[in-house]
């Protein structure tokens, strides 16, 4: 019998987990709650046939446990309206049979975000990572397992910013994954990202990046494994928009694409190369891995990355299980295949919380997160300001993190208006928290940091936001290029998701007066992480720690400057 989601959820209402449909869980609750929620509570699971799939994707660098509040607003367009993973708050807990207030509420919704956050304490730890993936590996023993990463694993943090990366190199060592793809890694430059998939030990695949000049494949595209007697093929598919998303100079030698017909070619030739099962690791996003399923035959399991979605199982789409484990080290994959003739009769699988209070962390990996950030001691813990409010990132249209940096920029660069893009990696501060250097570079670090001032006119402010618009929300995924909408500070608007491309935005508005945007009248803004090369002005992690330092304590109201139609 395959094993369902509420048998996934039923170790909650056993353990009696479910504190309250209110959801107030208030700070005496938690050593109650962490006393019902147990590590193999976690690790329970329907153990089933000869392979284990587990998964591991976009955890930007976080290599400390953390809190990060899931979006409210997460919207499907087209034939992906209103179906997973474009669920959140109450239809995500209907849909998936979550009790409010319990655990797995927390970590999958928005809802009551702050008291359960203070009743359960924060999700993530590399060292809590090793231990789940570890006593999965004893269980099932190292010959039917396979730990594989989606990407997005270097960048994201003051250490990742300051080692160039060899702080997650040398810590996902001790993971020992056989196999990763990516998107941020290509940040780092062409030189440097060689000079890392040299050298980590195990192959980076990706069957859609070819030599921009030959027009020959420029990486490994498959990796073949034994497990469990079962031969498996493990494809690579890095992020297809990376050169739009990010700066095309730094990586100009190779170019990208989904390529569904060379991917098709790779699944064909591994099957006649003996495959008898084949696996996607995969950073182009869940819509577009969804699309795919119907597009490219021979698939049996997608691992899906980029857009940071957290589904508690693996759902079946045509003949292809997807499983996306969100992101920031909160959860860990798992997918247990029963094979057969060639095909995948039986399958179970689970997204796990990875709850870092419950968690015992491994003694291996803690000692080499310690030796890599070691040296960032004392400023890691510098502490800049304080927060009165909610500080965090995700949503389609907003975030009071990017609310709180569009107006450093407007006042430390003396703009009318200023945008920060819609980044989805970042980490949540609570109310009352102090801000530390290791916070704001949660938010800010990355190798193209300038904070640009520009002249723009009303026009060409309308156009950046229907172009960005459009790669969120065009109805055909395989033009979708990731990432949330780009924050606006100092104006407002109204978006029509459903509209058009060049109809979607309209009523722009000026915050400070009222006024409408002059579509012929040019505005001074600022911004950041321009992929222009050559962008000046100062790193967005200065002019913020600038501007925090010079407020002491902020508050940032969660108002939302956007009117969305949809």
């Amino acid at each position: 019998m395959t094993y369902t989601r509420r048998d996934f959820f039923q170790f909650a209402a056993n353990a009696g987990m479910a504190l309250g449909a209110a959801g107030y869980l208030s700070n005496p609750v938690r050593a109650m709650a962490q006393q019902k929620l147990t590590q193999d509570d976690l690790l329970s699971f329907d153990a089933r046939g000869q392979v284990t799939l587990l998964h591991f994707t976009d955890v930007h660098a976080q290599l400390m446990p953390i809190y990060f509040r899931p979006p409210d607003t997460n919207i499907g367009v087209g034939d992906y309206a209103g179906i997973p993973p474009h669920l959140v708050g109450e239809a995500f807990l209907k849909e998936f049979g979550i009790e409010a207030g319990s655990p797995l509420a927390y970590a999958h919704t928005f809802l009551d975000y702050v008291d359960l956050a203070r009743a359960y304490g924060r999700l993530g730890g590399l060292d809590r990572t090793a231990t789940l993936v570890k006593a999965i590996r004893a269980e099932r023993g190292e010959d039917k397992v396979l730990f594989l990463d989606g990407g997005d694993t270097w960048q994201g943090s003051y250490t990742s910013l300051k080692t160039n990366g060899q702080d997650m190199v040398e810590c996902m060592k001790l993971l020992k994954p056989d196999a990763m793809t990516g998107h941020w890694e290509f940040t780092f430059g062409e030189e440097r990202f060689l000079e890392i998939i040299e050298s980590m030990g195990y192959p980076f695949l990706a069957s859609n990046i070819f030599d921009a000049e030959w027009d020959e494949p420029a990486f490994d595209n498959t990796a073949m494994f034994e497990r469990g007697g079962v031969q498996v093929a493990v494809i690579g598919q890095a992020m297809p928009y990376t050169p739009i998303a990010n700066p095309r100079w730094m990586f100009p030698k190779w170019s990208f694409g989904i390529r569904p017909d060379v991917l098709q070619a790779n699944v064909d030739a591994a099957r006649e190369a003996g495959a008898e099962i084949v696996v996607l690791i995969s950073h182009n996003g869940f819509d577009v891995d969804r699309k795919l399923c119907s597009v490219v035959k021979g698939i049996d399991v997608i691992l899906t990355g980029h857009t940071h979605d957290a589904v508690p199982v693996a759902l079946q789409v045509e003949d292809t299980l997807v499983m996306s484990s969100g992101s920031h080290g909160k959860y860990l994959g798992r997918i247990d295949l029963e094979v057969s003739d060639g095909k995948v009769t039986g399958y179970s699988s689970k997204l796990i919380p990875v709850f870092s209070d419950v968690i015992a962390p491994d003694a291996e990996m803690a000692a080499k997160i310690g030796e890599m950030r070691a040296p960032y001691k004392d400023e890691l813990g510098r502490v800049i300001g304080k927060t009165d409010s909610l500080l965090y990132r995700r949503g389609n249209f907003n975030g009071t993190w990017d609310d709180l940096i569009c107006r450093g920029i407007m006042e430390e660069r003396d703009t009318q208006i200023a945008l920060s893009p819609g980044f989805r990696w970042g980490t949540t501060l609570l109310p009352g928290q102090d801000i530390t250097i290791d916070d704001l570079y949660t938010e800010t670090s990355m190798s193209y940091p300038a904070v640009y001032r520009n002249e723009m006119t009303g026009a060409q402010l309308k156009e950046v936001l229907e172009d960005v618009c459009d790669n969120l929300f065009n109805p055909d995924p395989f033009l979708q290029q990731g990432g949330d909408m780009v924050r606006v500070g100092g104006m407002t608007y109204t978006c029509t998701v459903n509209a058009k491309i060049g109809n979607r935005i309209s009523d722009m508005t000026l915050a400070a007066t009222g006024e409408p945007v002059d579509p012929d009248r040019s505005y001074v803004v600022g911004g950041w992480a321009s992929v222009n090369e050559g962008t000046e002005g100062p790193a967005i992690y200065d002019l913020m720690e600038s501007y925090i330092s010079g407020k002491g304590t902020v508050s940032v109201p969660d108002e939302r400057t956007v009117k969305v139609i949809a």
